[in-house]
């Protein structure tokens, strides 16, 4: 066992730790609107705050880990290594929009759920619905860019 692989495996915990859930989520949302409406508020706090403790504390590790191995072995050249970082920036912008789009679709939703009178069905406003449709987009091509960083860094083509 090395410093270095110690940092590897330090690095991939990072990412599942940073991913797992934002990986998830438009797996799960969808059913979670459709079967239990009113649950919304509280999913889309808990993600906002998943971000926030969870999501961003993880990236900057991942991100530190990387940049140890990356210079330990003088691989700043590397095409496997310099997508990886491109996707990381570009996670990084669109992940804090997604960060305020959470919080902004719990506050929408929680409006839509009081809205809507007790056992009758939650009515999304024209709000909470354009936002989700953005949010789940966006959210989507992240959970793709992820993939093909992790494609990227485990296959290293063009290498």
């Amino acid at each position: 066992m090395t410093t270095y692989t110690v940092v590897l495996a330090l690095h991939v915990m990072a990412v599942i730790t940073a991913f797992g859930l934002p990986l998830a989520a438009p797996m799960v949302l969808p059913y979670l609107r459709r079967a239990h409406p009113r649950t919304m508020p509280a999913i889309h706090d808990v993600q906002h705050r998943m971000n926030l403790r969870v999501t961003g504390p993880a990236t900057i590790l991942f991100l530190a880990f990387g940049i140890y191995m990356a210079s330990d072995r003088d691989l700043w050249g590397e095409t496997w290594v310099e997508v990886p970082i491109a996707i990381v920036v570009v996670i990084a912008i669109v992940g804090g929009w997604i960060v305020g789009a959470l919080k902004r679709l719990a506050a929408l939703a929680r409006a839509d759920v009081e809205a809507a009178p007790p056992g009758a069905p939650v009515a999304w406003s024209r709000a909470y619905e354009t936002l989700y449709a953005k949010y789940m987009t966006a959210e989507s091509g992240l959970g793709v860019l992820v993939l093909v960083a992790i494609f990227f860094m485990a296959a290293k083509p063009f290498s």
